[in-house]
């Protein structure tokens, strides 16, 4: 039995984060295009760390796949004082390391349950600090909404008043609505809409996606959020709005309609950062808890040569 094949029924019997989930990577990476490294312990698996790789003009490349805002490892469930469970983390994780192919170029976002990545460091691999906000629980919905600041729960009613919230929209017309997000920016959509038609429908297959939109009367769809969710948790994975119907409130609702939805199928809501200043004033002012999380790289003495050479190009190029 391949590695994969014994992840595959690992995930079978875990909790696993919809995004280490096989089928998730078969399609943000490509089935032939990545692998897992594995401990086992007594028969069991003990640890798994999955990851994506391209091999292009002789570089290899362990990265972040597309649409997908988390990776890492996963480690099997400790008990015991915390030292001796500290102990065997960093055992688990060393091992994972050593395990990994050779590469150029590595890179990805852990997810913010891995707080330890000092068995990478000692590696020589690099860290920054990201943020996200979570609802870590949502079994009081009253309590969240008391937590909102009062912009949003103004922008709420007035969406309530001016829109109706549906969720059956097709997936062309909600990419429609999330390439807004990007026209506004004057950039263009960065995954193509065959990539995010296969995503989504194998999310539909497994039951893991919501589609959320505001209509007004007159069929105008101002906002529209995807939601995917696994056990633990609910993550809003893209959203955009008509710019012409920006004040109208409706993103804010939907947020809210999703996570009320959330509560009835998970027990967190997850806003999946962003980094993005005006983007993280918004979602801070749901009144969700900020959380830190790992982006963990490495690059060889090629991979910085070529990243050098690239940028001293670019810097070239801009003084003709």
């Amino acid at each position: 039995m391949t590695t994969k094949e014994k992840y595959r029924r690992l995930v079978q019997t875990q909790e696993m984060v919809i995004f280490l989930e096989p089928w998730w990577l078969d399609i943000v990476c490509g089935k032939e295009n990545w692998d897992v490294v594995i401990i086992e312990e007594a028969g069991a698996l003990a640890a798994a760390f999955p990851y994506c790789m391209r091999r292009k003009y002789g570089f290899t490349w362990l990265f972040q796949p597309p649409l997908t805002p988390r990776l890492g490892p996963w480690l099997s469930p400790s008990e015991g004082k915390y030292a001796s469970q500290f102990s065997r983390q960093k055992k688990k994780m060393a091992l994972l390391v050593e395990q990994l192919p050779d590469f150029d170029y590595f890179c990805q976002n852990f997810n913010h349950q891995v707080t330890n990545w000092l068995p990478f460091y000692w590696k020589g691999f690099h860290q920054t600090t990201y943020y996200t906000y979570l609802f870590d629980d949502l079994s009081n919905i009253n309590k969240i909404w008391n937590g909102f600041q009062n912009t949003v729960r103004t922008d709420i009613r007035k969406a309530q008043k001016k829109t109706t919230v549906k969720s059956d929209l097709d997936i062309d017309s909600f990419i429609d609505i999330y390439e807004f997000t990007f026209r506004r920016q004057n950039l263009s959509l960065p995954y193509t809409r065959d990539f995010i038609r296969t995503l989504d429908n194998a999310c539909d297959k497994y039951g893991r996606r919501k589609i959320f939109y505001a209509q007004d009367e007159k069929k105008r769809i101002h906002a529209a959020i995807y939601l995917v969710w696994d056990k633990t948790s609910a993550y809003y994975l893209m959203g955009g709005g008509n710019p012409e119907l920006r004040k109208s409130g409706a993103t804010s609702l939907l947020i809210w309609e999703a996570i009320k939805f959330s509560s009835q199928v998970t027990r967190n809501f997850d806003f999946e950062g962003s980094m993005i200043e005006p983007i993280e004033r918004f979602f801070r002012s749901f009144g969700a808890k900020q959380v830190p999380y790992f982006h963990i790289s490495s690059m060889n003495r090629r991979t910085k040569l070529l990243f050098s050479i690239r940028a001293l190009l670019r810097d070239s190029w801009s003084l003709l």
